[in-house]
């Protein structure tokens, strides 16, 4: 059996998922996909090609905007390079939420385009 690289690997999860927009925004008649919908596609392949994802949040100002950068990382063996992107989303505040549902909101969204971005 061949050994694939760290990159073939990825390649291979990249080609092989399938992420449908599956979800249904009523008030603006679209589809969509969110993050929940991505990982739980992923997960089995990076499992078949012994990969890991880690995603991580940090909160960053610039500007006087507070904004949410979240990086997703893949990687396999200690000796193979880590792969990683990022994705950033504002923190606004938003009709109906309180601060800590405007800042998971940010993060969900941040997440969905560093792991699109990624895969």
């Amino acid at each position: 059996m061949e050994t694939l690289t760290l990159q073939e690997r990825l390649l291979k999860v990249q080609t092989e998922l399938k992420a449908p927009k599956n979800q249904y925004n009523g008030f603006g008649k679209y589809k969509y996909r969110n993050q929940e919908d991505i990982l739980e596609a992923v997960k089995p392949l990076l499992a078949k090609y012994n990969l890991n994802l880690i995603i991580t949040d940090d909160i960053k100002e610039l500007g006087g905007l507070v904004f949410v950068s979240a990086t997703a990382k893949v990687f396999g063996e200690p000796q193979e390079p880590i792969v990683e992107v990022s994705a950033q989303a504002g923190i606004t505040e938003r009709k109906g939420m309180d601060l800590a549902q405007s800042f998971g909101s940010s993060s969900s969204y941040a997440r969905k385009y560093a792991l699109n971005g990624l895969f």
